[in-house]
């Protein structure tokens, strides 16, 4: 799952995939805003075929946090 998401994240942000880990801050450490929080979640559901709560989506700050909705 990690790996999914940190190809997800590296396309969307433009930045190597190598350089993302669960820590990782989207917003500090990306310079990520909401929206491409929110298309990243979006991404996701669609390559898991999911859906994620919208409330959950608001509160993610990391990459861990990601991989906790996921769960």
């Amino acid at each position: 799952m990690l790996e999914l998401v940190k190809k997800i994240i590296a396309e969307q942000m433009g930045v190597d995939q190598d350089s993302i880990t669960p820590k990782t801050n989207l917003v500090e450490d990306l310079k990520a805003d909401s929206i491409d929080a929110a298309e990243m979640i979006l991404s996701i559901e669609d390559q898991l075929d999911i859906l994620v709560d919208d409330d959950a989506i608001m509160n993610v700050k990391t990459v861990q946090d990601i991989l906790d909705i996921l769960k």
